[in-house]
């Protein structure tokens, strides 16, 4: 029987599975540069505009730690490469990490692999599959970009070069998840050594890029070949063998090692534990901390980062708009650069709440992971009842989020204090702009609640929900939708701190819907039957 039987069976049951959550991360991902790309010309229309803002990025090493070098910001193309030049293959890999690590390891988790395994399947079928499920996500990724940049009256050459870049980029990482499911026993960690990677790819390229001394760190990693591909500005074609490249020795390495372990093990063999629970693991509270601490702690540390990184940012953000007319003008309008700075504080904050509720769906769905581990039943067994093992998973789905929030803010607040010498002024009022977000994130939750507990078949769904809000949020107004359609976003009518007066209604609305929500789902999971 060839090793690949079956490949081709398991690829449609893998885009089943995935044909909500896939298409909107290329949606959104492939859309975001498009949608921006004409906004140049409107703010940087003359030749002493385009100098100022190049002069500007050249000279601000904090922004280029967050964006990347700016190599041609005289251009439309040139400005767009260096917006998304970054972000773009950032979120691309992370969504193809979580494919495969989903359509590989977890399903060795769940046990489904082996009983397809024991079917006319091949050995490197599934792992395949996943790979090429990633690969589709990711080349449509990098079509649409490049047939919506293309679209807009860019060069072709640029254009076909950012999708390429941003392609290649998700098939690195694609191949760096397949190397971690065969490493790791257990999806989380498999994501957990991806995302790692990913991070550390990230750092390596921000201090290389900040740092003139030592630029040669930006070598080595994926997202710095992706933007010295230099699309709009040269178009390296050669650095494109670099991503692709590392894609295959990576993706040789994770194929070497999958025959070296059995289905449902990983390489690194789990740590064995003590025969009894400590005393402080006798509770469904202290169960759900043991299972959530790993990744909440990680999302700390990454809110954290990125907030330190946009803070820093705060004070300049006049510079990145230049000084043209209509940058003036705009300054104007919002009351001068403090209330820009102010409005830019709140945009962030919203993002940060956005990402908060990509938390919230992963730690809730860590009910229907358990559910479907057949790990709950034997705890329903005991004294444990069902209402107190949900309340300790949602612990970290509802006080979980705050937590992020408030790190986001601190952090964004200490960092953009201390550029303009008011620290005890600026991180109350940016940790009251993230914290703002609370309620609309446990919309989001109570939604995710209310599917675990009606359709739990269809938990995965949900993933669907924050990816809606943020398409409505980042696109709708781009592309004029109706205030109704944009209403159905929570993070729509979270007032804009500290930008905005605070006014209780909305908070008061949110948090109904929350309650009604979590209380609906959680009533319908107490009396459904449990798998």
């Amino acid at each position: 029987m060839s090793a690949l039987v079956g490949t081709r069976h398991l690829v449609r049951l893998a885009l089943r599975r995935d044909r909500v959550v896939l298409p909107i991360w290329v949606l959104v991902i492939g859309l975001l540069p498009v949608s921006s790309a004409g906004a140049y010309g409107q703010l940087y229309p003359d030749a002493a505009s385009r100098a100022s803002l190049t002069a500007g990025m050249s000279a601000n090493p904090s922004i280029t730690l967050l964006y990347g070098p700016p190599f041609d910001l005289s251009t439309a193309g040139g400005f767009t490469a260096w917006r998304f030049g970054v972000f773009a293959p950032l979120f691309l890999a992370l969504a193809c990490i979580l494919t495969v690590t989903r359509h590989t390891r977890q399903e060795e988790d769940t046990g489904r692999q082996e009983l397809l395994s024991s079917a006319v399947t091949g050995r490197y079928a599934a792992l395949t599959a996943a790979v090429v499920t990633a690969g589709i996500g990711a080349v449509a990724t990098g079509l649409l970009v490049a047939l919506g940049l293309t679209g807009t009256g860019l060069p072709a050459g640029g254009s076909v070069a950012f999708g390429l870049g941003i392609t290649l980029t998700g098939l690195v990482f694609a191949a760096v998840a397949a190397v971690a499911a065969q490493l790791a026993e257990y999806s989380r960690t498999a994501n957990g050594i991806a995302a790692a990677v990913l991070g550390v790819a990230f750092a390596l390229r921000a201090v290389g890029d900040a740092a003139a001394d030592v630029s040669w760190l930006s070598w080595l990693s994926p997202l710095g070949w992706a933007t010295r591909l230099r699309p709009y500005a040269g178009d390296r074609w050669a650095v494109a063998l670099l991503l692709l490249a590392a894609a295959l020795v990576l993706g040789l390495v994770a194929y070497r090692l999958l025959p070296r372990r059995d289905v449902g093990m990983g390489l690194l063999p789990a740590r064995p534990g003590p025969p009894v629970a400590a005393p402080g693991l006798r509770s469904p509270f202290a169960l759900a901390w043991r299972l959530h601490r790993g990744a909440l702690l990680g999302w700390i540390a990454g809110f954290a980062v990125f907030g330190a990184m946009f803070g820093s940012l705060a004070a300049g953000i006049g510079d990145i708009l230049g000084d043209s007319a209509q940058t003036q003008q705009m300054l104007e309008r919002l009351g001068g650069t403090q209330n820009l700075i102010d409005t830019f504080l709140a945009a962030i904050a919203n993002i940060f709440g956005m990402i908060a509720a990509v938390y919230a769906v992963q730690a809730t769905m860590r009910m229907r992971a358990e559910e479907t581990a057949l790990r709950l039943e034997p705890l329903l067994a005991t004294r444990v009842r069902r209402l107190q093992w949900a309340a300790g998973h949602l612990v970290f789905s509802l006080l979980g989020t705050a937590v992020l929030l408030v790190v986001s803010g601190l952090f964004a607040g200490l960092l953009h204090g201390l550029r303009v010498g008011d620290v005890g002024g600026q991180i109350p009022a940016v940790i009251g702009a993230t914290v703002a977000q609370v309620p609309a994130v446990w919309v989001v939750t109570g939604i995710a609640v209310l599917v675990f507990g009606f359709a739990p078949r269809f938990t995965t769904a949900t993933w669907a929900v924050p990816g809606l809000f943020v398409l409505l949020s980042l696109f709708g107004p781009v592309v004029q939708a109706p205030q109704p359609v944009l209403d159905i976003s929570p993070f729509t009518h979270v007032p804009r701190l500290p930008s905005a007066e605070f006014t209780v209604t909305p908070f008061a609305w949110l948090l109904g819907i929350a309650v009604i929500t979590l209380a609906t789902g959680l009533a319908r999971f107490r009396r459904r039957d449990i798998g």
